[in-house]
């Protein structure tokens, strides 16, 4: 599965649903939704800077991810962007990998 860290950041009324249920609702919420999903959330935190929330998660593939951010978008409470990450060993076995490339203009 692919890794992704998928960061928010709430509407005034995504605040305001936050306030309401307190933030162990909400990572239950995010945790079922990964799950329902055939992924797996490592860790989600809230933080007090441009974004909202930060969710490390392992999810099928990038189809699946942006599916779901599409859902989530279309409630209205918080608009999300996805990206993909990968792990040291990923980067590894990827700057092994023997590329040819030829810079514009030589």
């Amino acid at each position: 599965m692919a890794k992704f860290l998928l960061k928010s950041t709430y509407s005034a009324a995504g605040l305001k649903g936050l306030v309401d249920d307190g933030g162990t609702k909400r990572a239950e919420v995010v945790r079922k939704m990964i799950e329902e999903a055939g992924g797996r959330m490592e860790s989600m935190h809230f933080a007090f800077a441009e974004d909202d929330t930060y969710v490390l998660c392992e999810l099928p593939d990038h189809k699946t991810v942006a599916g779901l951010a599409i859902a989530i978008g279309a409630t209205g409470g918080l608009s999300v962007q996805i990206t993909p990450v990968l792990t040291p060993a990923e980067v590894d076995e990827v700057t092994r990998m023997k590329t040819t490339y030829t810079p514009p203009g030589q």
